[in-house]
């Protein structure tokens, strides 16, 4: 019997047979990634519903050598969770892992299976008066082992933190099929090497997230949403600090966009609203959550814009007065990544610098490009608070768009080497995978490499925990 075969009959003992996909119709919504511009192969798609399924299943390709590609929401735009074109991998679909196993208000913790949506987990953190923090555009479909594996940042990094921060506990399958649990819930615990941290961004490349002890926290009374309009980036890191100084850790989000953004979403949005009259060069998007009152929340985030105003920082504002207007607000910055993808393709960067660096580079940037590339279009927005850039580069209006993404590698050379040049990472929140690996060597020293290098060797010595990610 050949190994494809007898490993999707084994495979099919494990799961059942319904749940080992191989026909090409049936495989196809797993093989190609977020955006469409890769499709890999496999020899199945195999969907277990248990810890101990992941488990016999790892274990099965331990012994026969097949790879292994964990896949979650499958939301990723760095290739980390699709298989290569070799065709020698499973892809391993997390899905059906979607339990919410307990809810603790107490300990104010949450355990959930890794094939959780993000947005359900919300739901019912709120159905308990609870608040699961973690937001970003794809929740309505990515997963939470998906977040986890990627250290998956959002809205909320500058209250909350990133994924990593937000995950107290995991039960993890090895490469060897074996069920490391340590869903304990606790925030403190001393007693060695804080493996949850190995796995957490690792990108599947280590093992399988299976569970996870994820942190609640009480739900704000009330959310309070601005949007100022700014001459510049360095405005809006003035006016961060400023509004930092006056509402402290009320503030929970805070968002840069440039006018070109707000441009792209009107023209393939037309329904949403335009806030201001006149257009602003950059603007923020600020959130307040209040654990006092709504009114107490406004007229911190009132007296902070005051401020600005009267200062000169600040070109003009609009605050919020109800919830369908916060939505509103939000919307806005939501589409921004969709109206690109009606507009054509791009060169996507997601990238972080240092907060205090975010201005300087953001002007020498846009000034190489516009100097290597006239009249190329950077789409830049983001998560200021956290120094997190989407700063995406689309083509001069006279330049095809297949035409301009030949160009990605001197692209992103620039970019990258001007991200490095301020101190900063190539990688953000979406991760490595398949598609900035080649890149890693550039920016990382050979000690980290050699260090990540002997992790993977150590925890996955058989190379078949996603493979061809990351290193």
């Amino acid at each position: 019997m050949l190994i494809a075969d007898h490993l999707i009959e084994r495979c099919a003992g494990i799961v059942g047979a319904a749940n080992v996909l191989v026909d090409e119709h049936d495989t196809a919504p797993y093989l190609t990634d977020w955006r469409g511009r890769f499709t890999g192969r496999a020899r199945a798609v195999v969907r277990p519903a248990s810890t101990a399924e992941v488990a016999a299943v790892v274990r099965l390709c331990a012994e026969l050598r097949v790879p292994i590609v964990p896949q979650g929401g499958r939301t990723g735009l760095v290739l980390g969770s699709v298989p290569d074109a070799a065709g020698d991998a499973i892809v391993l679909s997390l899905r059906r892992l979607n339990r919410i196993r307990t809810v603790d208000t107490f300990n104010r913790t949450m355990t959930v299976e890794a094939g959780c949506i993000l947005q359900d987990i919300q739901q019912a953190a709120s159905e308990h008066g609870m608040l699961f923090p973690l937001s970003l555009a794809a929740e309505g479909s990515c997963t939470i082992g998906g977040n986890l594996s990627t250290n998956a940042g959002g809205t909320g990094v500058l209250r909350y933190g990133n994924t990593r921060e937000l995950c107290l506990g995991l039960e993890v399958v090895t490469a060897q099929g074996e069920v490391w649990d340590a869903l304990r819930g606790l925030r403190k615990d001393n007693t060695g090497y804080d493996l949850r941290d190995l796995y957490v961004g690792a990108e599947g490349t280590l093992g399988v997230i299976t569970a996870a002890v994820l942190k609640l926290f009480p739900q704000p009374k009330a959310a309070i949403t601005a949007l100022v309009a700014l001459a510049t980036p360095r405005d809006a890191l003035a006016l961060l600090k400023l509004v930092e100084g006056e509402c402290g850790p009320t503030l929970t989000g805070y968002e840069l966009m440039s006018d070109v953004s707000l441009r792209l979403v009107a023209s393939h949005f037309p329904d949403l609203p335009q806030p201001f009259p006149e257009r602003y060069p950059q603007y923020a998007l600020l959130e307040l959550s209040s654990h006092e009152s709504e009114a107490h929340g406004v007229a911190l985030l009132e007296r902070a814009i005051e401020r600005a105003l009267e200062d000169g920082l600040a070109q003009d504002a609009v605050v919020a007065t109800s919830i369908a207007q916060s939505r509103a607000l939000w919307a806005i910055r939501e589409h921004i990544p969709l109206a690109q993808a009606a507009a054509g393709k791009n060169i996507k960067h997601d990238i972080s610098v240092p907060i205090s660096r975010i201005a300087d580079f953001i002007e020498t940037t846009d000034a190489q490009l516009e100097a290597d590339y006239p009249g190329v279009q950077v789409v830049c927005f983001g998560h200021l608070g956290d120094g997190n850039l989407h700063y995406n580069v689309a083509p001069p209006e006279d330049i095809r768009h297949d035409d301009f993404l030949a160009e990605q590698g001197p692209i992103n050379r620039i970019v990258h080497d001007s991200v490095a040049a301020h101190g900063g990472s190539i990688s953000a929140e979406h991760g490595i995978g398949a598609l900035k690996r080649d890149e890693l060597p550039r920016y990382k020293s050979p000690v980290e490499l050699q260090l990540m290098r002997a992790i993977k060797a150590a925890l996955d010595p058989l190379g078949i925990m996603n493979p061809g990610k990351i290193l």
